[in-house]
């Protein structure tokens, strides 16, 4: 079986698609930290303010490897975890997300990972779109602007990294924009998809939610 879940920047997707992997026994697979790991090797190179970034994405790709190991990214053997969860990597992911090479690339790794694995969990912006849109079990999780930075930003305080709530909240507001408005796998509600909204919800909430749409469609 697979599970896909997209949803907007901050909506509570990782926590949530981890949790039910464990719950499941499934297979985890976060999209979004590949991205972000490419994004963070991109800025590792100082290539960020590249002009030509299509050519720059096309050189790391051809000279890295990645792989998952618990649910984590890992670039060229190096399990990468709070490295790719800091400001400057959520301001630069979107150039990632709407390089057509990068796109390109990772969808089709992506599907590789689900494909390949008995049960599998995806989650991120195009999974029930372009990844697997065969995928059983759809599942779109949004949730308000406010909340959404809300939630990011104090991820970002436990972890200790000084951030302005308001900047948090521009970051969020832009990367939606980018989202929605990119040409390649845009963020969008798949017709088959279950929306599930979590303002004010908890984690359990939604992970009890989602599991009894997995578990009424295994029994289906």
């Amino acid at each position: 079986m697979i599970v896909a879940i997209d949803g907007p920047a901050g909506a509570g997707k990782s926590t949530v698609a981890r949790e039910l992997a464990k719950k499941l026994n499934f297979k985890y697979i976060d999209t979004g930290s590949m991205y972000r790991a490419i994004t963070f090797e991109l800025i590792k190179r100082n290539l960020e303010n590249s002009k030509d970034l299509e050519m720059v994405f096309k050189e790391i790709i051809n000279s890295i490897e990645l792989d998952f190991i618990d649910g984590n990214v890992v670039l060229n053997g190096d399990v990468l975890t709070k490295e790719i969860r800091t400001p400057l990597v959520d301001k630069n992911v979107s150039k990632a997300a709407s390089s057509e090479v990068v796109r390109s690339f990772l969808s089709s790794e992506q599907r590789k990972l689900a494909i390949n694995s008995t049960n599998t969990i995806l989650e991120g912006r195009d999974t029930t779109t372009v990844v697997c849109p065969d995928a059983q079990v759809k599942i779109f999780l949004t949730a308000s602007l406010e909340e959404r930075a809300k939630r990011r930003y104090k991820e970002l305080i436990e972890k200790n990294i000084k951030v302005n709530f308001e900047d948090v909240l521009k970051q969020i507001e832009e990367r939606d924009k980018s989202d929605l408005t990119r040409k390649i796998g845009p963020l969008k509600v798949a017709e088959d998809a279950i929306v599930i909204d979590s303002t004010e919800k908890d984690v359990q909430w939604v992970v009890d939610k989602i599991l009894s749409i997995v578990i009424s469609k295994r029994n289906g």
